[in-house]
């Protein structure tokens, strides 16, 4: 007679079926909760999309790292942080809560590292040749002292 599932040529169970048996069913584990790797790396950018974006725009398939995704991720968020604290700024210095285009041409335009970087038009951030407000020292300086009205 051939021998059944799980037991030896010589009719005993094998250790790994008697130890199921023995033994309870453990209780039910707590739910695992899933952390994304932007989490992992301690990122705000989704890693996984710019790792899949990665995939996509690569020629004959060749594999991308898991590590990339992190490095790109990493890349993009730090300039991105730079350039909306940069804007920021030029924002609070005119005295506005929002940031618009002509501030980011502005903080990209008054950094020399950035504005090598973007060599791209930003649309509705005014010229860039005259980028930089500019007030004349005749406008800006205080006229002389006030002469008190002479009396007759």
């Amino acid at each position: 007679m051939p021998p059944k599932k799980g037991q030896r040529k010589g009719g005993t169970a094998t250790a790994a079926s008697a130890t199921t048996q023995d033994q309870p069913e453990p209780a039910p584990q707590q739910q695992r909760t899933l952390q994304t790797r932007s989490e992992k790396a301690g990122l705000q950018f989704p890693v996984g999309r710019i790792h899949r974006y990665l995939k996509q725009r690569t020629q004959h398939n060749v594999r991308i790292g898991a590590k990339a995704a992190v490095y790109t991720s990493a890349i993009l968020e730090y300039l991105t942080a730079e350039v909306l604290e940069l804007a920021g700024n030029a924002s609070k210095d005119l005295r506005v809560k929002r940031i618009t285009p002509r501030h980011l041409q502005l903080a990209i335009r008054g950094d020399e590292e950035l504005d090598i970087l973007v060599r791209a038009t930003i649309a509705g951030g005014g010229k860039s040749s005259s980028v930089l407000p500019f007030i004349h020292k005749s406008l800006t300086a205080a006229k002389g002292p006030k002469k008190a009205d002479a009396v007759p």
